[in-house]
C-alpha cells in the first residue's frame, strides 16, 4: 500500500510542476529499437548491480537493508507492482518533468540524479545504496537526453526494480 500511497504522491508531484512550469512532457514511443535499448540496459545495470552486492559488502549490506523491509513480506504478484508503480512515478517526475525543467544539460542530469538518489537514502549508514541509485539515474538521464523517449527509462527502470526484487527474494528464499 505505501508502494501505491507514495507513486500516487510522485505522480501527483510530476503533474502539478508540469502545469505551474508549463512543461511539455517527453514522448513515450513505442519504438522496436528504443524497447531493445531499454532491455538491453535493465541488463547491464542488473548485471553490474548484481556484481556489487556480489563482491562489495557494503552495498550487499544497503541494498538488503533498503529492500527486505518493502520486498521481504510481498507475494509474487505484489511484486509485479513494485516495478511498475515506482518506475512509472519516478521516471515520470525526475525524467519526465524535473529533467527537462532544470534544463536537460549535464547540470540538469546531475541534480535531478542527486535528487533521485536522495529519495533512496534511509541513512548515511547505506550510503552504498545512494551512490548506485544515483549512478544510475545518471545513465537513465542520459539515456532519455540521447533518445528523447521516456519509455526508455520507464521501461528500464520497471525492467530493473521487477527483476532486482525476483532476484532477491528467490535468494532469501533459497538461503532459507
Amino acid at each position: 500500500m505505501s508502494i501505491a500511497i507514495s507513486s500516487i504522491l510522485l505522480m501527483s508531484v510530476a503533474r502539478i510542476w508540469q502545469i505551474l512550469a508549463h512543461i511539455n512532457l517527453a514522448p513515450i514511443l513505442w519504438r522496436s529499437g528504443d524497447i531493445v535499448l531499454a532491455l538491453s540496459l535493465a541488463s547491464i545495470l542488473f548485471g553490474l548491480s548484481t556484481l556489487l552486492y556480489r563482491f562489495w559488502p557494503l552495498y550487499h549490506r544497503s541494498v538488503d537493508a533498503y529492500i527486505e523491509p518493502v520486498v521481504a513480506n510481498l507475494g509474487w504478484c505484489d511484486l509485479i507492482w513494485l516495478g511498475l508503480l515506482p518506475g512509472i512515478a519516478e521516471e515520470l517526475l525526475f525524467r519526465g518533468i524535473m529533467l527537462p525543467a532544470f534544463g536537460s544539460n549535464l547540470l540538469a542530469v546531475f541534480c535531478s540524479s542527486l535528487i533521485f538518489g536522495i529519495l533512496h537514502l534511509r541513512s548515511w549508514q547505506y550510503w552504498p545504496y545512494f551512490l548506485i541509485a544515483t549512478l544510475m539515474s545518471i545513465v537513465l538521464a542520459y539515456t532519455m537526453i540521447l533518445s528523447k523517449n521516456l519509455l526508455v527509462p520507464i521501461l528500464t527502470h520497471i525492467l530493473l526494480n521487477l527483476v532486482s526484487c525476483l532476484f532477491w527474494k528467490y535468494q532469501k528464499i533459497k538461503v532459507l
